[in-house]
């Protein structure tokens, strides 16, 4: 077995085995070092592909016990059981993850499974998971390690009753009453799985708003969607402590300005304060491979390190820790080892939260282009006016477009709704041509469909939407 390539990737998630298996077929030789006994990353194993999978099961568990009735359909008997909707969950997994084995074997990437370390730049050695080391030899190195799990200070995560995210994904039973510690995206994902299927599901959020960064009035609207599926959530708060008890947990805790403590009493935590880069125990100081002090990879806008024949991607650096945002980087930087033009827009990443209406958005938002003192104007529409979601009973939330006020390009689009993550896709598009809110507006769109709000939100930037 050769131990010479052209790329050596450490980590195949989505960053890593999209960019191995596009620098095989641009005519590299590759090898991608993984630690888990399956490709994918965390993305695959323990965080999209399974959280997607019990997001769907448990909204068709909730349609047949509840919305089915308002259509017409009476149906009779649900019950939840439980381990089969895991194993459901897990069925998927292992068919997802054996899709990556077999993309491998056809592109001719040679995974390696152990734990690499970088030796030097040219050199990688991998701690076996069979035993042993192998050093591998390479003209190029990518670290495509992702992202572990950000730790509550004074918190112990079990993964039994005090979770991580990976913990959420294989609870046991349906929780009496979860507390999640963390108002983003993960905590709201996965609190909705568990909320569906009859827990209490009280949100600590630390700031005084839910899911930072985005939109504020799309935030302030989904909040107040969750609040009528039954979410609880205590704003401006901070955890301060959990402690185990004989029946569940205690948990501590106070106003973020400080304050009283409250204590409230959960049989299940989730700790989803968000992510850190996954770049300790990689042999990157030693190499003299320079980090920021939140621990990710300093790159230029090439990917490459300040050492020669090393480079980064995905959640180890900088941006937005998403697998897509990765998954181009991947490619972006095959294709520049390979000798090509590799590149990334970063201005049209589309982020997406799949909970039921899900909440998707690429681009500017409206604070930060008033920070930025760019003159824009809005166009807005409510899927209450859009037939379709109207029949169907799906008429929570909008769709926002921001455009610039002296050019028209669109700079933001941000919608709440059913299938927000399939319509922003035709969002980030027309941003990727630099359209106009008029081209979108003049742009034929099916009737009756939901991705007609996103043609009436661009007539609405020049306020002429013909459904309101």
């Amino acid at each position: 077995m050769s131990d010479q390539f052209d790329l050596v990737m450490i980590g195949a998630g989505p960053g890593g085995y999209v960019g191995a298996i596009r620098a095989a077929q641009l005519g590299l030789k590759v090898a991608c070092v993984e630690k888990r006994e399956t490709l994918g990353g965390t993305c695959l194993n323990i965080g999209c592909i399974p959280s997607k999978a019990l997001l769907h099961a448990s909204e068709l568990y909730a349609e047949s016990t509840g919305h089915m009735a308002d259509l017409g359909i009476n149906v009779k008997g649900v019950s939840l059981d439980l381990p089969k909707m895991m194993a459901f969950k897990d069925e998927g997994v292992d068919g997802n993850t054996k899709g990556i084995a077999f993309l491998f074997k056809k592109n001719k990437v040679e995974p390696v499974f152990g734990t690499g370390k970088v030796l030097s730049p040219g050199k990688v050695e991998v701690a076996l998971n069979d035993g042993g080391t192998r050093v591998l030899e390479t003209k190029n190195i990518v670290i495509a390690t992702g992202s572990d799990v950000m730790p509550l200070p004074g918190v112990e995560i079990d993964e039994e009753r005090i979770v991580s995210s990976t913990g959420a994904l294989t609870l046991p039973e349906v929780p009496k009453h979860l507390l999640v510690v963390g108002g983003g995206v993960i905590g709201l994902e996965l609190g909705s799985v568990w909320s569906r299927l009859g827990a209490k599901v009280t949100v600590v959020e630390f700031l005084d708003r839910i899911i930072p960064g985005t939109d504020n009035e799309v935030a302030k609207q989904f909040q107040r969607i969750l609040k009528k599926q039954g979410f609880d959530f205590k704003l401006g708060t901070k955890v301060t402590g959990i402690d185990k008890t004989k029946n569940g947990l205690k948990v501590s805790v106070e106003p973020a300005k400080g304050g009283d403590t409250e204590v409230i009493e959960a049989d299940y935590a989730l700790v989803a304060i968000g992510r850190r880069p996954y770049t300790d125990g990689l042999g990157l100081a030693e190499a003299g491979v320079e980090m920021d002090d939140r621990g990710r990879i300093a790159t230029d806008a090439h990917f490459k390190t300040n050492v020669d024949g090393i480079y980064a991607i995905g959640d180890a650096i900088i941006g937005p820790m998403l697998a897509h945002k990765a998954e181009d980087e991947g490619v972006a930087i095959a294709e520049i080892l390979a000798g090509q033009s590799g590149h990334v827009n970063y201005d049209v990443i589309p982020g997406v939260i799949y909970t039921a209406p899900e909440v998707a958005t690429v681009g500017k938002t409206e604070e930060e282009l008033k920070e930025a003192g760019v003159d824009y104007k809005v166009g807005k529409f409510p899927f209450s006016a859009n037939g379709r979601a109207k029949v169907n009973k799906q008429a929570d939330g909008f769709v926002k477009i921001l455009a610039d006020a002296k050019t028209d390009r669109v700079l933001g689009v941000h919608i709440l709704g059913m299938e927000a993550g399939t319509m922003i896709a035709e969002a980030a598009l027309a941003m990727e041509f630099g359209a106009s809110s008029e081209d979108i507006a003049r742009t034929c769109h099916a009737h009756p469909t939901l991705t007609e709000a996103v043609k009436e939100a661009a007539l609405a930037v020049d306020g002429r939407s013909l459904s309101m």
